[in-house]
């Protein structure tokens, strides 16, 4: 397979989305898919939305109006050849169009048809608006972030969009096109954010003492230890503590100097002591800068991190190594993940204007020639 691109060859169309489905996409594009992207007209900038998003890195633009038979007949073409296509409507909105997975898949019967939905593609609340916050919430995923009496709050995006979303969405496209392959048949990958945020609890559940007893009990063993948190520190910055087994929590307080310390040393795992030991450590980080912090903890097995920005991630000394993240023409970005055979992934695609491949992509196919082979191939 050509360095890092396992995926060489295979063909993705996705309807311009926002969130997930367009993030899955890119995922697919970063591994060598070739994936064009069908952006809708429109005449200005869209209010909270780049114009050259990072999720269209690697992909190639087209513009076209769905709702015009001409327009619908050229996406239908895109279609016939392709492996994959990515659509992120609500339940419906494609068929409405002339373009669900019926339609799609007698072009092109070895088709996977990816969709990407909050709630999925049937259920009372299909139809319903929501976002990240509110699909990980019904399924029971936000739940497990819930610290003593505090409110639940989780990362924007990570464990819906992203997590629960377009990984799974990914996972389904992959396993979906192995299928084809095998039996020259498509399939229909409904990928909804509720489901996959549930799936992901199972590790969770896995762990003692996440199983809940009633609405006030301790969610999650990882939520609310002293050795399981953030700390703030005296120049505003934050170090992160997560020693859960009992040899790394030894490390930990032997670098603070409190191994002998019989409060610390024999309440690891005694929850109602873990208020008073995280007061305890509030006021110890507080009196120095991150800095001192990450020297203490420097080269030891502690778990203890700082809190880095992207940008001061992107100045560590294991990025210099790693190559995670990247300065690029398009601006700081992270590199393609996973990797193959060791090797580092390498810059990224870049992020092409609306529609700037239209010209080359439809004189491609009204000339016959097929999928439009990329210009830069």
């Amino acid at each position: 397979m050509p360095e890092n691109k396992p995926l060489a060859g295979i063909r993705i169309v996705e309807v311009e989305g926002i969130g997930p489905g367009p993030f899955a996409a890119m995922m697919l594009a970063d591994l060598g898919a070739d994936v064009i992207v069908v952006h809708r007209p429109r005449s200005g900038p869209v209010i909270g939305l780049k114009d050259r998003p990072v999720t269209d890195r690697g992909k190639r633009s087209l513009v076209l109006d769905l709702k015009s038979e001409r327009d619908r007949q050229v996406f239908l073409q895109l279609v016939a050849p392709a492996d994959g296509l990515i659509e992120g409507f609500r339940p419906g909105v494609m068929e409405r169009l002339g373009l669900g997975p019926e339609t799609c898949q007698h072009e092109n019967p070895r088709l996977v048809y990816g969709r990407m939905t909050g709630w999925g593609q049937e259920g009372p609340l299909a139809g319903r608006a929501g976002h990240d916050l509110n699909y990980i919430s019904l399924a029971g995923a936000l739940w497990s972030s819930v610290r003593n009496e505090e409110r639940p709050t989780a990362s924007p995006t990570l464990i819906g969009d992203i997590g629960g979303g377009a990984l799974y969405l990914v996972s389904g496209m992959l396993a979906g096109i192995l299928a084809a392959g095998r039996t020259g048949k498509g399939t229909v990958v409904d990928a909804a954010i509720y489901d996959g945020a549930a799936h992901m609890q199972n590790l969770l559940m896995s762990i003692s003492g996440s199983v809940e007893k009633g609405p006030t009990a301790q969610a999650n063993p990882l939520v609310g230890a002293h050795w399981s948190r953030t700390y703030r520190c005296a120049d505003g910055g934050h170090i992160s503590v997560q020693c859960l087994e009992p040899k790394f929590y030894v490390i930990f307080l032997e670098k603070l100097g409190f191994a002998a310390d019989p409060d610390f040393a024999s309440n690891q795992f005694n929850q109602a002591a873990w208020p008073r030991l995280s007061t305890r450590l509030d006021g110890i980080f507080s009196k120095h800068p991150r800095p001192h912090w990450q020297e203490v903890f420097e080269d030891t097995d502690a778990c203890v991190a700082p809190v880095l920005s992207p940008r001061e991630a992107f100045a560590h000394p294991q990025n210099a190594v790693r190559q995670t993240w990247l300065d690029t023409d398009d601006g700081l970005q992270a590199a393609a993940a996973p990797r193959f055979d060791g090797k580092a992934p390498g810059l990224p695609g870049a992020v092409h204007d609306r529609g700037q491949d239209s010209a080359d992509i439809l004189a491609a196919l009204e000339n016959g020639s097929g999928w439009p082979a990329k210009s830069d191939a």
